[in-house]
C-alpha cells in the first residue's frame, strides 16, 4: 500500500522516514518529494509497505504524531492520474487549425 505523509519538517531525509514506519511492517520504499529546481524538501513524502494491515495500522499510530517537531498527516495515497498527451486544453474538436 502506498502512503503519503504530509508536513514533513523540512530535515527530514528518506532513511529517517523509513525507520518510522518499518515499526509496522516491511517498507518497500520512503521518499522524501524535493523542489527540481533547489533540491529542498517540499514537506511531504510517500511511503511504500507490503502488507496492507502493517500499513492501515501505521496510518492509525502516525497520523497526528509529532516528528521532528512537527505533527505529520498520514493517509492512504490517491493513484496518480493518468496524463494524456494527446489532448490539449487549447485545442477543439473539429478545429483544424486553418480559418481561411
Amino acid at each position: 500500500m502506498n502512503l503519503y505523509v504530509s508536513n514533513l519538517s523540512f530535515n527530514v531525509q528518506d532513511e529517517q522516514l523509513k525507520e518510522l514506519f518499518a515499526q509496522f511492517g516491511a517498507v518497500t520504499s520512503a521518499k522524501i518529494i524535493t523542489d527540481r529546481e533547489t533540491g529542498r524538501s517540499r514537506g511531504f513524502g510517500f511511503v511504500e509497505m507490503e502488507d496492507g494491515i502493517a500499513s492501515r495500522e501505521a496510518i492509525q499510530q502516525l497520523d497526528q504524531s509529532s516528528l521532528d517537531g512537527r505533527t505529520i498527516k498520514v493517509s492512504e495515497a490517491n493513484a496518480k492520474p493518468t496524463k494524456s498527451f494527446n489532448k490539449s486544453p487549447f485545442k477543439t474538436e473539429g478545429y483544424s487549425g486553418n480559418k481561411w
